[in-house]
């Protein structure tokens, strides 16, 4: 009698055993999906191990095989495992974060050629030849693509398949487009939820070797000898996956590289903190791409010190900024001004009694759009025409508040009749920075103390590797208006010394524990009631805090930010721990012991 050990795409731990009916033992494989009974329904499962005994006295018979060969050759087989263990998901979840949408749901794959993979605890095959590899290489610069070009035609004469991530779709076109130029060879297109996604991940795994350029979720493609991973802006946060499983790329890539042995390049117009720590470490190399162009002057104005008689009406503009503004457009020069906030106003609320005007189902408040009179939800789809009246006391009068692009450039037509917008005078938000083929004379950024002010401890971060990206955009000026002005990345980057920022962030770090000294675990619990979810919350946190671990401290319990998000509430538990593979097996084990009914519960390890 044979058994299949399978797993599920469901936030539970197996693997399960299910009994193979005669006819089906000498079919089924390693790698390959069935049709299971599983909680009373007919579920996708795959088979991670094949077994003659088992300790379950009465089982299941499958219900039938979907494949005749393995959906997962051995280094996906392997990567999918480690994936799991790390990200503390189900192994099941892991393998369909790896698949096409069409595979998930059951439908039939061609047959592949892949050889069944070995054993599901066999998770060093693949590692032993990993440190004899060369380390990840950092591409610094914002001309990279010649030195892509160059690893990629390596990888090609080497018969060797090129895996390449880019941060948005745009992105990815302009490689490909670069990829056909220079090596005269198409890359395949790799997106999830595209109309033919199944068709082309069956031709890919059909190639000896080939290129595959696409978004985060390329880094699974099914290439055969794989060589060689490149990662484009890997700080860039939509690397990180919203939802079960919360990997990111970057992480994953460095997996996979291990497993195959395939070289790993990370490049950027800047380092992160974690790369220049590795790099200070010995455990990452950098390649530095000089620039051309020259470094403007960066000025810091500080926001605080507005005249007197200006300080009741909070002018958006220093005097500075505005006299720069007159001079550029005098001398025929282009502007660009920065605010990573969209629309007109960041609120509106009655004049009568102050109620703000909030999204019913992410209860935050709702952006007006001076351009579509409406108001949006930026978390959701919700929209609304603007009430005329107040929903709340019936007052007549909605008033707008905050600050936003279209508020911005509204004032700047204002204050400068002359100028044509979108031509003289340019309003954009941050995504501005992901265009490197505009020039400006001029640039003004606003409002940035609202991204370093945020509750993540990579705020500053995230702010220098945005300014050192809007900064190469301009060889002349750059004037930034902030409430902190001697803050380490505004010094940083006024005296073009990106070392001081990165060496002053790591310090601050390392006395307070953060990442990369250690990791820090996110548990998300979320649900339609709030005092549900509240209580359960609580009685998790004092459960998690009544038992002695050395491998977890836990920091805090927190409502979500936002605390309501598509109708559901949300509360979070922060934790630290130094290796997340036991942290990950510790909260498995005490999770699976509490059934809280009506309340969903995950796991963000490394959150961004």
């Amino acid at each position: 009698m044979l058994y299949a050990k399978v797993v599920l795409g469901l936030p539970v731990e197996g693997p399960f055993d299910y009994r193979l009916p005669a006819g089906m033992e000498d079919k089924a494989v390693i790698g390959a999906r069935a049709w299971v009974n599983f909680r009373n329904k007919k579920e996708v499962a795959y088979i991670v191990g094949l077994s003659d005994k088992t300790e379950i006295k009465k089982l299941k018979e499958l219900i039938s095989l979907i494949d005749s060969a393995p959906v997962l050759d051995q280094p996906l087989f392997l990567l999918t495992k480690k994936l799991a263990q790390y990200y503390c998901c189900s192994w099941g979840e892991a393998i369909e974060a790896a698949l096409p949408q069409d595979l998930r749901k059951g439908k039939t794959a061609a047959p592949g050629r892949n050889i069944p993979p070995k054993e599901e605890g066999d998770l060093l095959a693949g590692e032993s030849s990993a440190s004899k590899e060369k380390l990840p290489l950092f591409i610094q610069g914002f001309d990279r693509i010649p030195v892509y070009l160059r690893e990629i035609k390596q990888a090609l004469a080497d018969k060797q398949s090129a895996v390449i991530l880019g941060n948005n779709t745009a992105s990815v076109e302009r490689i490909k487009e670069a990829i056909a130029s220079g090596t005269g060879r198409e890359a395949f297109s790799s997106f999830r939820k595209q109309p033919e996604e199944s068709a082309i991940w069956e031709k890919i795994r059909e190639q000896d070797y080939c290129l595959v350029a696409g978004t985060r979720s390329s880094i699974f493609a099914p290439v055969n000898n794989l060589g060689l991973i490149i990662i484009d802006e890997p700080q860039d946060q939509v690397y990180k996956q919203e939802q079960v499983p919360h990997y990111h790329a970057r992480e994953v890539a460095g997996m996979r590289a291990q497993i195959q042995g395939a070289k790993l390049l990370l490049g950027s117009h800047c380092l992160s903190a974690e790369s220049f720590y590795f790099l200070q470490k010995g455990q990452l190399r950098l390649e530095t791409i000089p620039s051309p162009a020259a470094y403007p002057q960066v000025k810091v104005i500080d926001s605080r010190r507005t005249p007197y008689a200006d300080r009741k009406n909070k002018p958006l503009f220093s005097k500075f900024l505005l006299d720069a503004i007159q001079t550029c457009l005098d001398e025929k020069g282009k502007v660009l001004l920065v605010i990573n906030r969209k629309g007109f106003a960041t609120t509106a609320a009655c004049h009568n009694c102050g109620k703000a005007l909030k999204c019913p189902r992410c209860n935050i408040n709702l952006v007006f759009h001076f351009d579509d009179n409406k108001l949006k939800c930026h978390h959701c789809n919700f929209k609304m025409p603007v009430p005329k009246i107040c929903p709340e006391c019936r007052a007549g009068y909605i008033k707008y508040f905050g600050l936003g692009a279209e508020k911005v450039e509204s004032e700047l037509a204002r204050i400068f009749p002359l100028a044509r917008m979108g031509t003289d005078i340019t309003v954009a938000t941050n995504a501005v920075a992901n265009r490197p083929e505009l020039r400006f004379d001029l640039i003004g950024v606003l409002d940035i103390d609202a991204a370093l002010n945020r509750v993540d401890f990579r705020a500053a971060e995230k702010v220098f590797s945005l300014l050192s990206g809007i900064i190469n955009l301009t060889e002349k000026k750059v004037i930034i208006q902030s409430a902190n002005p001697t803050h380490h990345c505004f010094s940083a980057l006024a005296g073009n010394k990106p070392e001081l920022f990165f060496k002053e962030e790591l310090r601050n770090r390392k006395q307070l524990q953060f990442f990369p000294f250690k990791h820090m675990i996110m548990v998300k619990l979320r649900g339609p009631d709030q005092d549900k979810v509240k209580r359960a919350s609580q009685d998790l946190f004092v459960k998690l805090n009544k038992i002695k671990t050395g491998s977890l401290k836990l920091l805090s319990l927190n409502p979500g930010l936002p605390a309501k998000l598509r109708g559901n509430y949300y509360y979070q538990i922060l934790l630290r721990c130094s290796n997340v593979e036991k942290a990950g097996h510790f909260l498995k084990l005490h999770l699976k012991e509490g059934h809280l009914s009506g309340i969903i519960v995950t796991i963000d390890v490394d959150p961004v």
